[in-house]
């Protein structure tokens, strides 16, 4: 027989989770989206405007916060093993993030490299190896 408090028990994390996933998921694609306005207005939109320009970038950074705090909320919210998967690929992006982003600019100020090392090329890699890390712990605990 089963316990009728575990099946509603069940019932709400999961609502909980997908509520929280949806949250992430809009605080992360607003971001996105004031990111793209604060580097893209300036030139395109308000002809580089310092107060409009400080203001998207403002709003970005709130923004920005808003989402943090969605991460935080969706993680806590986690089961253990989600909490072990993501906590793996955070550190993973963190560690390639700072080693290969220190060399790249090593590589950039000692002028081995004919171009400027951008700070979107470091942001790529993170995520890529981010998600890398979730499609690997993923199959790792299965």
């Amino acid at each position: 027989m089963t316990n009728p408090n575990t099946n509603s028990e069940t019932s709400a994390w999961a609502t909980n989770t997908a509520r929280n996933t949806v949250r992430l998921r809009y605080w992360t694609l607003t971001w996105v989206l004031t990111m793209a306005l604060a580097n893209f207005g300036p030139p395109f939109l308000w002809r580089y405007e310092p107060w409009l320009t400080a203001g998207a970038i403002f709003v970005n950074l709130m923004i920005g916060f808003a989402m943090i705090n969605a991460n935080k909320r969706y993680l806590q919210g986690s089961d253990e093993l989600q909490k072990k998967i993501q906590l793996e690929a955070m550190a993973l992006s963190l560690g390639v993030g700072l080693v290969v982003g220190l060399s790249y600019s090593n590589l950039d100020v000692t002028s081995l490299i004919t171009f400027d090392a951008e700070i979107s090329h470091l942001v790529i890699l993170m995520v890529l190896t981010y998600a890398a890390g979730i499609y690997a712990g993923h199959r790792r605990y299965r």
